[in-house]
């Protein structure tokens, strides 16, 4: 495979570029591993870190400057820890207050660098995709790097390496030479094309896959959409000026950010845009659009069969068998062209040819009010995370783990009473203004009303189990009297 020459591989030609890191969406052709409460993005899909935690370090590099990220106000404490492992701070990190599609989220972005510096190049990227090969990935960006600087709006354009009806394509002006190590010229951008219309393009050899990556300043691109886009300018511009300062983060306000229209950028800005050029990458690349996609990327016997956890395959083939959970063991026999994944709460088992319709799926299970469409039973917060073990009509059992140094709110339940047992750690607990100690094997009743905290005053995770017992055990029966995380009630 011959990919863009990476001999000098720490400088951009003297130009500095800004990874602008979009994360907000949900991924829900990849459920039940992501779903809303926590998308494909931060799962740990082909490797040990998440896909977020990749893309940044794939751009973490001389000629990179510190990334700017955009995200949902649901992924702020996610984001920021994933960030924290990687050692990386960021510039900024922008919270949108409602998801509205990407086409606001990088005009934010270019308004917010604009104040900066207007020339200088900022590189638009989602975070649940797979590069291997980042290297190579930086140098495609360097190729592109010049012709941004000088007005251009450039995309990068995958070489297919199959007939995919679910990708967008980018037809080129002329076959592609990825070794040339130059930009090509757009003709026009292609919707996801019918399987035959497919296997006609890959014959041609001037379409390559859109992989929704952009290289530009936020002057040429705040150009394009004035030109192109006008109306998104004013609500988003407004956002951004009356943006305020919330801990780590920079909230867009949310009455102008709400009154915006969902839109991506593709159809609000590059498919009308004149100024487009293409830089061909063959470095490897997959979207991770459904579990099929995840099937190809992850490592495989010679009869085709990934496992992944306590999973085992007996004469299989070309199956993903997958187990989310220690205590979930999944074991097929004779399957052919299979995909099962098992988590604690749900299980999917579809054909690989099927894996698109796993959306589908969802969005009945929400009609349905399936908690497991959209929420997994391991709920994260920006102090730790907990899990419901049991429930009952007025009862719940949870496993609370608390970050070494960290500390819930100080608040009460009008309808629920708790009692708390420290099983690994120390907890620092308040009650009604008594501050106790308690220690493994110990516990502690929390009455309701009571205004109450718990802590880790410890260097290691704490972990309790909590018992609630009350009329109404709902996650909103929370009044916050003081918060180190500035989350409003509820």
């Amino acid at each position: 495979m011959q990919v863009p020459a990476r001999a000098d591989d720490s400088k951009t030609d003297g130009l500095t570029i800004t990874p602008v890191l979009l994360c907000g969406g949900s991924g829900t052709r990849l459920w039940p591993l992501s779903r809303k409460s926590a998308p494909k993005q931060f799962s740990s899909l082909t490797g040990e870190t998440s896909l977020f935690q990749a893309s940044v370090m794939r751009m973490k590099d001389q000629g990179f400057a510190a990334p700017l990220i955009v995200t949902n106000a649901d992924f702020r404490f996610v984001v920021a820890e994933q960030l924290a492992k990687t050692g990386t701070d960021p510039s900024a990190i922008l919270i949108e207050p409602e998801g509205r599609n990407t086409a606001p989220a990088v005009l934010a972005a270019a308004l917010w660098l604009e104040n900066t510096d207007p020339e200088m190049l900022m590189l638009v990227a989602p975070t649940d995709h797979v590069i291997p090969d980042a290297a190579a990935f930086r140098a495609a960006v360097r190729i592109g790097a010049t012709a941004a600087a000088n007005g251009k709006l450039v995309t990068f354009g995958i070489t297919p390496t199959r007939a995919e009806s679910g990708y967008g394509y980018l037809e080129l002006g002329e076959a592609p030479d990825v070794t040339s190590e130059r930009t090509v010229d757009l003709v026009r951008f292609v919707e996801k094309p019918a399987p035959a219309r497919a296997r006609k393009m890959l014959r041609t050899g001037n379409y390559l896959w859109n992989a929704g990556i952009f290289l530009f300043t936020p002057k040429t691109i705040l150009a394009a959409y004035r030109k192109h886009a006008a109306q998104l300018i004013a609500p988003v511009q407004a956002a951004v000026e009356q943006s305020r300062t919330d801990l780590r983060f920079q909230r867009l306000a949310h009455k102008s950010w709400c009154e915006i229209d969902p839109v991506s950028i593709d159809f609000a800005v590059m498919e009308h845009a004149e100024n487009i050029v293409v830089v061909p990458f063959s470095g490897g690349w997959s979207d991770l659009g459904d579990w099929q996609s995840v099937w190809r990327e992850s490592a495989k016997d010679d009869r085709g069969v990934a496992v992944s956890g306590p999973a085992m395959a007996l004469d299989c083939d070309n199956t993903l068998l997958r187990s989310e959970d220690d205590a979930v063991e999944i074991v097929g026999i004779g399957l052919r062209n299979i995909v099962a994944v098992a988590m604690r709460d749900a299980v999917l088992v579809t054909d690989t040819s099927q894996a698109q319709n796993v959306k589908t799926a969802v969005s009945e299970l929400k009609k349905r009010r399936a908690r497991q469409a959209v929420s997994f039973s391991r709920d994260h917060r920006p102090w730790g995370w907990f899990e419901s073990l049991a429930t009952g009509e007025r009862f719940q059992v949870k496993r609370i783990v608390v970050h070494p140094g960290a500390a819930l709110s100080l608040q009460s339940h009008q309808h629920r009473a708790e009692h708390w047992v420290v099983v690994e750690g120390t907890a620092k607990v308040t009650v009604d203004g008594k501050v106790t100690t308690v220690q493994e094997n110990q516990s502690v009743y929390v009455p309701r009303g009571a205004v109450h905290r718990l802590e880790n005053p410890g260097n290691a995770p704490m972990v309790l189990i909590e018992i609630q017992t009350g009329s109404y055990l709902g996650e909103d029966d929370i009044t916050r009297y003081e918060d180190n995380y500035a989350r409003a009630d509820g």
